[in-house]
């Protein structure tokens, strides 16, 4: 087994772990299990619960690997090997019972990210890349959509909900694309929206004040299906700023 296949048994492992709380904890979630963090910005008890089934899996693969974790540890980056971890994307879904939330993945060293897994436990769909060794859904290759055209483009996004500050300038955004494609789809999980760009099921998503967690294993989702990611600039710093643009190379 090579070294990216061993880190990928582990991220597997973990997201199972993880996805497994999940799925035991759906719909049994009371006011008593769900903290406001910020505005708008809410955690639940099965977040904490997820994400500590999750850590305790890559710990005991790779003590020495450090952690990026959406509701606890926060190392920092550098010329190591980091896990950003989002134990559960769509909190707010989850909550209301809305089906679309997600365990993200991502296996960074020195900021590139190298193993990329995302879990959508309700589907029992399993999205996984490693970096030059393609993009997997369920142990199927998987690859972007063909370009039939802008405007029957289906595009993916994401309201900046934490960040109401940037909304006149996102519906600005919004309304430029709405009006030269078929259709706009919110679902509110957005580590789950990229795994669905990757898989061909959309053809473009942007999104503004993404966290890392939120981009780090679906940006490699995306990259190894052949498409293709950048920050609004056309950079490489979208897991830093948390500005995304993203879609099969002609919608890109």
């Amino acid at each position: 087994m090579s070294e990216l296949e061993l880190y990928m048994s582990t991220a597997v492992r973990a997201a199972r772990a993880g996805g497994d709380i999940l799925m035991k904890n759906l719909k049994t979630l009371t006011a008593q299990d769900i903290e406001e963090k910020d505005a708008f910005d809410f955690v639940t008890r099965v977040d904490r619960q997820s994400e500590d089934a999750v850590i305790a899996e890559i710990k005991k693969a790779h003590p020495d690997h450090k952690i990026l974790a959406e509701e606890t540890l926060k190392d920092a980056s550098g010329e190591f090997f980091r896990w950003i971890i989002d134990p559960l994307d769509g909190t707010t879904n989850y909550i209301h019972g809305y089906p679309s939330f997600a365990v993200s993945i991502g296996l960074e060293y020195d900021g590139e990210v190298l193993v990329a897994v995302v879990l959508d436990p309700l589907r029992d769909e399993l999205f996984t890349a490693t970096k030059g060794g393609g993009a997997y859904l369920n142990g199927n290759i998987m690859r972007v959509a063909s370009f039939w055209g802008l405007e029957r483009s289906l595009i993916a996004t994401g309201f900046p909900f934490k960040n109401k500050h940037m909304l006149d300038h996102y519906l600005s955004l919004f309304k430029a694309v709405f009006l030269k494609v078929s259709g706009i789809r919110r679902a509110g999980a957005a580590a789950l929206d990229l795994a669905h760009l990757a898989a061909g099921r959309c053809d473009g998503f942007f999104e503004l004040g993404l966290a890392p967690w939120d981009i780090a294993a679906g940006s490699l989702l995306i990259i190894e299906a052949g498409g293709q990611i950048s920050d609004f600039g056309g950079g490489g710093q979208f897991i830093q700023t948390g500005n995304i643009v993203a879609g099969v190379p002609e919608v890109y």
